[in-house]
């Protein structure tokens, strides 16, 4: 039985010697093509450990700057579940000193809440000067779950619509700055987050039955995603996106565009010097036997 060979196909010069083309971050209608984002390679750890270092001793910089110059800043982190906001929260704030930058992430509102201004429950938690707040979820939720869920009206959706871009003008002329920040996670990779949780004794409190109903309103919860850019991208507090397939990635890229947003100077203190200790030896401590201790069990 005769072999036939197939027959090489000949690539014309000048596309041998053309560059790969590059997979476009956005899509022709404007949503994030994943599969672009996701041919980057994975971010190593060590790389990522002290890239993070860096970056949190800028964030302490930044928070004396602040603190220095009674700057008022409000963050907002939205996105869909598992998108990891809550990450990106602890590991900017986890090195920062607590009386001057607080996490705000308020719970389903009170009958009474209910029966007030919308944005009422969220003004006490606004930022004094010199403090930094940071909000895991916001007055966003309107936009967001509530419309999806059908946990409002259509008129109270759309009078949010019309009053909020005006709420953040007033917060931002009143000398507030607002920064919002959406975390964009594929479905995907949403699904392997929730499956994560699902295996993770530690971590299954994290997957409510919202969430799962969320998850099957994926399309819905995008028309209202797009829908709230379209009215509340205003020039005094822009939408900044975050690819947040990656979660070391999303972190280092949101912090670095944090702190770009902020002009600063490092007003770090000096290192204190420590005085010698004093010797006192008037002082006789009482016997062990007179006070409960926690047993060694380590």
């Amino acid at each position: 039985m005769t072999k036939h060979k197939e027959e090489k196909k000949s690539v014309p010069k000048h596309e041998k010697n053309k560059p790969p083309k590059k997979e476009k971050l956005l899509n022709d209608d404007g949503t994030i093509n994943y599969e672009a984002v996701e041919d980057k390679k994975k971010i190593k750890k060590q790389f990522y450990e002290e890239e993070l270092a860096r970056l949190q001793v800028e964030l302490m910089k930044l928070q004396e700057w602040i603190k220095h110059e009674k700057l008022k800043v409000v963050i907002i982190f939205e996105g869909r579940d598992a998108a990891g906001k809550g990450g990106v929260i602890n590991t900017i704030t986890e090195c920062l000193n607590p009386r001057y930058c607080r996490v705000v992430a308020l719970g389903v509102p009170t009958e009474k809440e209910k029966t007030q201004w919308y944005f009422q429950r969220y003004v006490p938690h606004l930022p004094a000067a010199g403090e930094m707040v940071l909000f895991d979820r916001s007055w966003y939720n309107r936009a967001g779950v509530e419309r999806v869920m059908n946990f409002c009206t259509e008129e109270e959706y759309i009078e949010f619509l019309r009053s909020c871009p005006e709420f953040e003008r007033m917060l931002v002329r009143s000398g507030i700055m607002v920064i919002k920040y959406w975390f964009s996670v594929s479905d995907k990779e949403q699904e392997k987050r929730f499956q994560a949780r699902i295996d993770n004794p530690i971590k299954r409190w994290k997957l409510s039955p919202m969430d799962i109903e969320s998850r099957n309103r994926w399309v819905e919860y995008s028309k209202a995603k797009d829908n709230m850019f379209a009215h509340t991208d205003i020039k005094q507090a822009p939408w900044y996106v975050v690819h947040a397939d990656d979660k070391k990635r999303a972190r280092l890229n949101c912090i670095t565009h944090l702190l770009s947003l902020i002009e600063y100077k490092d007003l770090t203190p000096p290192p204190i010097e420590l005085p010698p200790r004093k010797e006192d030896h008037s002082y006789v401590r009482p016997p062990i036997t007179d006070q409960n201790f926690v047993p060694d069990a380590y």
